[in-house]
């Protein structure tokens, strides 16, 4: 009995340790794909003019960032590498600023 259970744990132990070996924990499908080890559903989406965000970014002051002014009902809102500039009633982005971070 405690040699079945010992081949069971054996057979079931190398998936376990071979995440961590080579890609640094990621799975080998993962580490081919652009971004690396990034699952196609959470990769980074890219926001356009037009679009309609119903996200949760945060909102940012434009001093902080050199932005431009904004008009009556907009707002400035970071998302990742990106700030947007949304209508606030509509959500409809009107303008997409991409931010190269060290």
């Amino acid at each position: 009995m405690t040699r079945i259970f010992l081949i069971a744990l054996l057979l079931a132990a190398p998936p376990v340790f071979a995440q961590g070996a080579g890609n640094g924990g990621c799975p080998p499908g993962l580490a081919k794909k652009s971004p690396p080890c990034v699952p196609p559903g959470q990769a980074t989406k890219a926001y356009s003019a037009g679009d309609r965000y119903l996200g949760d970014g945060r909102v940012v002051r434009r001093g902080d960032y050199g932005l431009p002014p904004l008009r009556d009902g907009e707002a400035w809102v970071r998302v990742g590498d990106s700030i947007l500039r949304l209508d606030r009633e509509e959500r409809i982005i009107l303008d997409v600023v991409q931010l190269f971070l060290e």
